[in-house]
């Protein structure tokens, strides 16, 4: 029984060139596409195009406005939470109330 032989470099060389041989005639073997096909492929390709952009401009759309929705809901929540500033008036008031008080604890 002979043992395994290390193919030496010719050997390799030789393999490398006819695998090149071999693939560059399946290739020139190949049919070649005609015009109608060809313009066929691209009008599919640009329609797949378009769908893709038309789908990722919607979902900013989606996205834009859900964020404006929760803006105003953030803003209608704020105005709706928020203490009035109080008037010159209450102002006045309240402050001849401190001291008022701050009197009668003095005289107190």
């Amino acid at each position: 029984m002979s043992g395994y032989k290390d193919p030496n470099l010719q050997d390799r060389l030789a393999l490398a060139q006819k695998a090149r041989e071999q693939a560059l005639k399946k290739l020139a073997d190949a049919p070649k596409l005609d015009e109608a096909t060809i313009a066929k492929r691209k009008a599919a390709q640009e329609a797949r195009e378009a769908a893709i952009a038309e789908k990722s401009a919607a979902k900013r759309a989606a996205i834009a406005q859900a964020k404006a929705d929760k803006q105003a809901a953030a803003k209608a929540k704020a105005e709706a939470d928020a203490v009035p500033a109080p008037t010159e008036a209450e102002l006045k008031a309240a402050r001849d109330a401190k001291y008022a008080a701050r009197k009668k604890r003095k005289k107190g």
